[in-house]
C-alpha cells in the first residue's frame, strides 16, 4: 500500500491530534488513575479506527482483500459506540453501564454477521460498491442513543459551569451529527479517512480538553475544602477556647448579664467558624465585620489594654469569608496585645474600581521578608484566598517596634461577581 502526499496530507492533522492528546493525558495530574487508562484506550481506539479507514480505502482502490475489506467494514461500526461508553466512564466513573454495553453488544453483533447475513451491508465482489442492508442504520441509532445520554449526563453532572463552557460538550455533538450527514451525501473516489473519524479524533481532544477544565476545577475546590478545615483550626485555637471560657466563667461572678451576652457572642462565633467549612462564595463585608467584632469583643474582655476601632466607609462589597478576622487576630496576639495601650483600626474606603481595607496597629511589628510561618499563618491563608477568589491583593507593611498595616485591595462588585460565576 503505497501513501501518496495527499493522503499524507489528510492523515497528518488526525494523527498528530492523537498523539497529543494521548502524551496529555498520560502527564495529566489532576485525572484520577482510571479515567486516564480508559482515556487512552480511547486514544488507542481511534488510531485503530484511523488504520481501518486507511486499509479499507486502499482496498476499494486496489480491489482486493474482499474478506478483509468485510471485516474491517463490521469492526468500524461495532468499535464507534464503544467510544462512547468508555466517554461515560470518564465523566461518571461508577456503575456498570449494562443497558450501553448491551446496545454495544447487538450492534456488534448485527455488523460482524453481515458479512454472512446482509443484514447491515454488503460489498459486491466485482466492483466492490458498498450496499447497505436493512438494519444498515444501527449503528447511527444505537450511537445517536448513546451520544444523547453522554449530553445530558454532562450537562447535570457538570451544571455549575459557565453557559459558555457548557457549549463545548453541545459543539461536539453538533461536529459529529454533521460529519455523518457528509458521509451520507459528500461521494469521492478515493477517501482514506471518513468525516465521521476526522470528527471523532478532533471531538475527543475538545471533550478531553473540557473534562480537563472540570478536573482542575474540582482539584481546586478539593484544596479551597482543605484550607478552609486548615483555617478553622487556626482561628479556634485551644487557648483562645480555654480562655474565652474561663472569662466567661470568671464574668459570672461579678457581672452575670455581661456574661450571658459574652456567652451568645462566643457561641456565635464558633458557629460562624464552622459556617466558613462550606462557605465557597464571597460573603457581604457587614458578616464579615460582625464575625471580626465578636472575637474583638471576647479578646478585649481578656485584655483591656487593647482597644479595636472601625472606620467604615464602604460596606457595598463582598470578600472571601475569614478575612479580616484573622488579621485583627494576628494584630492582637502578636502585636498589641504586650502594649498598654494597644489600638487597632479597621478602615475601609472605596476607591477607583477597587475596595480598600486597612487593618492597623501600633505594635510590636515583625519584619515581613522574615516572618515565621506558623505565627502568620492566618496571614497566607488570607492573601491567597484573595488572590484567588476575587482577584484582590494584600499589602504587608511592617516596622519593627512601630506596628504593622495590612492593607487588602479588593476588585469592584461587578469584578467579583465574575469571579464567583466562573465566567
Amino acid at each position: 500500500m503505497k501513501l501518496d502526499i495527499n493522503m499524507l496530507a489528510v492523515l497528518f492533522a488526525p494523527l498528530l491530534l492523537l498523539v497529543g492528546l494521548g502524551f496529555t493525558v498520560a502527564i495529566d495530574p489532576y485525572i484520577q488513575r482510571q479515567q486516564r487508562c480508559v482515556m487512552l484506550v480511547i486514544v488507542a481506539l481511534c488510531f485503530t479506527l484511523v488504520a481501518q479507514n486507511l486499509l479499507e480505502n486502499a482496498f476499494f482502490v486496489s480491489r482486493s482483500n474482499l474478506a478483509l475489506k468485510k471485516i474491517l467494514s463490521a469492526y468500524g461500526y461495532s468499535v464507534r459506540p464503544v467510544i462512547l461508553i468508555l466517554f461515560l466512564y470518564i465523566i461518571q466513573p461508577g456503575g456498570k453501564k449494562w443497558l450501553e454495553w448491551t446496545l454495544a453488544g447487538i450492534n456488534a453483533t448485527l455488523y460482524c454477521t453481515s458479512p454472512f447475513t446482509g443484514l447491515c451491508f454488503e460489498i459486491r465482489d466485482w466492483d466492490y460498491a458498498y450496499l447497505k442492508g436493512p438494519l444498515w442504520y444501527a449503528c447511527i441509532l444505537v450511537s445517536a442513543v448513546l451520544l444523547v445520554e453522554l449530553l445530558a449526563r454532562t450537562v447535570v453532572l457538570y451544571r455549575e459551569t459557565g453557559r459558555r463552557e457548557r457549549l463545548v460538550p453541545i459543539a461536539v455533538v453538533f461536529i459529529i451529527i454533521l460529519s455523518v450527514i457528509m458521509d451520507l451525501h459528500v461521494v469521492m473516489q478515493s477517501q482514506p479517512i471518513t468525516f465521521l473519524t476526522i470528527a471523532i479524533v478532533v471531538s475527543s481532544v475538545f471533550y478531553y480538553i473540557w473534562l480537563h477544565i472540570q478536573f482542575v476545577r474540582e482539584h481546586e475546590r478539593d484544596l479551597m475544602t482543605a484550607q478552609r478545615v486548615q483555617i478553622m483550626m487556626t482561628q479556634i485555637q485551644p487557648h483562645f477556647l480555654f480562655n474565652a471560657l474561663n472569662t466567661i466563667r470568671a464574668l459570672y461572678a461579678k457581672d452575670s448579664p455581661l456574661a450571658d451576652r459574652t456567652l451568645e457572642d462566643f457561641s456565635t462565633y464558633l458557629r460562624q467558624n464552622l459556617e466558613t467549612l462550606s462557605q465557597t462564595e464571597l460573603i457581604p463585608i457587614a458578616k464579615e465585620l460582625e464575625h471580626t467584632r465578636l472575637y474583638a469583643d471576647i479578646e478585649i474582655l481578656r485584655f483591656p489594654n487593647i482597644r479595636v476601632e472601625y472606620r467604615i466607609e464602604d460596606a457595598q462589597f463582598r470578600i472571601p469569608a475569614l478575612t479580616i478576622q484573622p488579621l485583627v487576630e494576628n494584630a492582637i496576639r502578636h502585636g498589641v496585645r504586650s502594649r498598654e495601650d494597644g489600638l487597632v483600626t479597621i478602615s475601609t474606603v472605596r476607591e477607583a474600581g477597587a475596595h480598600r481595607i486597612t487593618v492597623r496597629d501600633n505594635g510590636v511589628g515583625f519584619d515581613p521578608k522574615h516572618q515565621q510561618d506558623e505565627s502568620h499563618i492566618g496571614l497566607q491563608n488570607v492573601k491567597e484566598r484573595v488572590e484567588r477568589m476575587c482577584g484582590g491583593t494584600v499589602i504587608v507593611e511592617s516596622e519593627m517596634g512601630a506596628g504593622t498595616v495590612v492593607t487588602l485591595l479588593i476588585p469592584d462588585t461587578l469584578q467579583n461577581g465574575m469571579k464567583e460565576q466562573g465566567q
